[in-house]
């Protein structure tokens, strides 16, 4: 290794704040930088990487994870006598994550079968999308009927004939893939993320369908964003790229068109929010509601969950993102979350509700907001790791009622032993 390299955190033990410095000094990150994102100033950083100040408490700590993007608690803090690894952004590995990696990484032989035709695939996927909104247990639920899918949609692809056909079934294999994102996000298994997405950006665009194209970049954005800030300009891109290609034509568009730009541009204002651009985020939301607005009141896009039910939720995402205590609060307070139709949409609106209402110091209403999200769709709360940090967070609280409330719910989600 180059003697200009940074130093490894394990070589030698090190504090916390030199870990800090370490983890920042890789990412190309100034104290300025990652001060911003944390909503500190960087004397603050400067006290925290140079062991001038305690180390921050837990909720502060996990932030410093996210922004670094460091997956397990133990590479931030060091040896503190517990098991060897704890992944904060990672959920537990689901039962049926093996079958889905095998189907993912194997092929049928060719004249195994003959393919179910276009049609059968069409009402599967759209029993399967039914039943993913409609269940608590919506991972267990899509992890069943994956296999089947994806051998399914990979037998369609290979046997058509007619060069429309191959694109059609291009267009249900991309779906397909859509579907299995869902279920491999926040797995223990970071690269089975990106290779699904890729496939299922790489079908859509063999299709040639706008709607898929304009699905594969919403998912593609929400992956690079979620790999931490040095992603931010390429989640922007591929979803400029999807606008791009939709906005020309969407007064004539169908309405998953439309929905799938609404969605595009909400996802436009997350990342803008993620930067602390509080005008373009807002912006790109204000973009995003017109298009909800034209829809039917009743219209629910199949895999974004986009419509006019969930424009609310979005406002709050946007400004807990923002770090902005008080209008997040507001947001929260206003959104209808009974209005989403869908069981782990509504779970994930109660824990952006949550967050708003943590970021603002009201830690009782964050942990009635996260129960109220486990009884909509408990894997949706046992695999996000916002939840997971407010939860850990308040099994320390000095107040014996909230303290036992969130132990409760710490070991119905799987971070504590019954």
């Amino acid at each position: 290794m180059s003697s200009d390299a940074p130093p490894d955190p394990y070589d030698n033990p090190v504090a916390f704040g030199q870990r800090v410095q370490i983890y920042r000094n890789r990412r190309g990150m100034t104290r300025e930088q990652l001060a911003g994102l944390l909503g500190h100033h960087a004397s603050w950083v400067k006290k925290v990487e140079t062991g001038t100040m305690r180390m921050p408490r837990l909720p502060e700590i996990l932030r410093i994870a996210e922004v670094l993007r460091v997956r397990r608690l133990n590479d931030l803090v060091g040896d503190i006598g517990a098991e060897p690894h704890t992944d904060l952004f990672q959920g537990p590995g689901h039962d049926r994550l093996p079958a889905v990696q095998a189907a993912l990484s194997t092929y049928p032989v060719p004249g195994t079968r003959e393919a179910p035709s276009r049609e059968f695939l069409r009402g599967a996927l759209d029993a399967a999308w039914a039943a993913r909104h409609g269940a608590a247990n919506h991972r267990e639920v899509i992890g069943r009927l994956l296999p089947g899918l994806i051998r399914d949609a990979q037998l369609a692809v290979r046997q058509a004939d007619a060069a429309a056909d191959r694109r059609a079934a291009l267009a249900l294999q991309a779906e397909v893939y859509f579907l299995a994102q869902f279920f491999v996000a926040y797995q223990p298994d970071p690269s089975l993320l990106w290779r699904v997405a890729e496939r299922g950006m790489a079908a859509a665009q063999e299709s040639e369908d706008p709607h898929a194209i304009g699905v594969a970049a919403w998912l593609s954005a929400q992956a690079h964003r979620d790999s931490g800030p040095g992603h931010y300009d390429e989640a922007d891109d591929v979803v400029m790229q999807a606008l791009g290609l939709l906005e020309p034509g969407l007064a004539e568009a169908t309405l998953d068109v439309q929905a799938i730009t609404g969605a595009l541009r909400v996802e436009a204002g997350l990342t803008a929010a993620k930067r602390r651009d509080t005008g373009t985020a807002w912006g790109w939301w204000d973009r995003a509601s017109g298009i909800s607005r034209q829809l039917p009141p009743s219209y629910f896009h199949r895999v974004t969950s986009f419509g006019l039910a969930v424009m609310g939720a979005h406002g709050v995402t946007v400004a807990v993102e923002l770090r902005a205590g008080g209008e997040s609060v507001r947001q929260a307070n206003r959104a209808e979350a009974d209005a989403i139709a869908s069981r782990p949409r509504r779970a994930r609106h109660r824990i952006e509700q949550a967050r708003a209402y943590f970021l603002d110091g009201q830690q009782e209403a964050a942990l009635t907001t996260l129960e109220q999200a486990y009884a909509a769709a408990p894997e949706t709360i046992r695999y996000n790791g916002y939840a997971r940090s407010i939860v850990l967070e308040e099994t320390t609280s000095r107040l014996p009622e909230r303290r036992q409330r969130a132990s409760r719910l710490a070991v119905d989600i799987g971070l504590l032993a019954a």
